[in-house]
């Protein structure tokens, strides 16, 4: 549990192009009717009607400098005062350096700002904000930046290239399916201390849990992202559920104004739903318009949702990661 630390503000950014799931369809129609597939897949079966790539001259890292940019002027404070960033991105243009440090320098945070990279999936901002509002209850810093951009362009050109111009069979086409949902976009949050910022948001705490056997089920790469959809599913919500319940025993979760889940797909949410029978009307989604964001889906959601939320409210951010591991965050609106 966090003692003293509050959200200031969240923000995002998102590339102005967009590529809809009926211009996929069509760019695939020749493996589609070969394999006896329909179209319309990813709309009727994952949600997703479009999904946001960077133009020309746009790239992921950039884009979360303006969301970090955005997130300090909304919180009001100066690069000056940051004493941590924490990239969780999962796109990566290169093993090394870090991401952090290309963040770093173009937020203009000064020397003494720790800065490194979290990533574990989808999962990466969550735990990020966790870690951050850890340092910040130990007094060991003041602000933290947690930031995460990134690019499902490459991947998603790859994949749809390697589909249509070969002679996969349909479990093979299916396995690459959830890799045709992704999208690109950005999205930064800023921590402080709560006792300094009371119109601030209170994280009060939450859970972890992991089910690691669960390792190659979902693996991916700018190459491509291959699937074991039916026990990712199963093993995602086996997890989720015993997280759910233990959580019981210190945290009531089922009664919350907002649940910001991973947005993934409506197989996806209509499952968790059902798992722990939180109220579907509560769940904003941008997964239909954005795709699946990786770590930036719940923030971005986060902040596309923050309007409509009132003082008072309780907000659970909660997902699942390849890997797998779940992380249950709740926020004191």
């Amino acid at each position: 549990m966090h003692r003293n630390v509050a959200l200031l503000s969240v923000a995002s950014k998102m590339p102005t192009r967009i590529t809809t799931s009926e211009e996929i369809d069509r760019r695939l129609h020749p493996v589609l009717k070969r394999l006896r597939l329909p179209t319309g897949l990813l709309q009727r079966v994952a949600g997703v009607h479009e999904r946001r790539n960077w133009e020309d001259g746009q790239n992921f890292d950039d884009a979360a400098i303006v969301a970090g940019k955005q997130a300090m002027r909304e919180a009001g404070i100066d690069p000056s005062e940051v004493g941590l960033l924490i990239n969780t991105s999962v796109t990566r243009k290169h093993l090394e350096p870090s991401v952090a440090v290309r963040i770093h320098h173009g937020l203009g945070l000064p020397s003494s700002a720790i800065n490194f990279d979290i990533a574990n999936a989808c999962l990466g901002f969550v735990n990020g904000m966790s870690l951050a509002a850890t340092l910040i209850d130990s007094g060991q810093i003041k602000y933290a930046v947690v930031i995460d951009g990134e690019d499902a362009d490459e991947i998603q050109h790859n994949t749809i290239e390697r589909l249509a111009g070969s002679d996969l069979a349909r479990s093979d086409f299916m396995s690459e399916f959830a890799s045709l949902t992704l999208g690109s976009g950005a999205a930064a949050a800023v921590l402080g201390r709560a006792d300094e910022h009371p119109d601030g948001h209170r994280l009060l705490g939450g859970v972890t849990r992991a089910a690691t056997e669960f390792n190659e089920l979902c693996v991916g790469s700018v190459d491509g992202m291959f699937t074991n959809a039916k026990a990712l599913l199963k093993g995602g919500l086996d997890l989720v559920f015993s997280a759910w319940k233990e959580a019981q025993r210190d945290w009531n979760w089922s009664s919350m104004d907002r649940y910001i889940i991973h947005q993934v797909s409506d197989v996806h949410t209509d499952s968790i739903v059902k798992a722990t029978g939180m109220d579907r009307a509560k769940i904003p989604l941008t997964y239909p318009q954005y795709g699946n964001v990786g770590p930036a889906s719940i923030p971005i959601t986060l902040a596309q949702e923050s309007p409509q939320l009132s003082a008072g409210d309780r907000v659970l951010l909660m997902g699942v990661g390849s890997g797998l591991n779940t992380a249950m965050l709740e926020i004191a609106w």
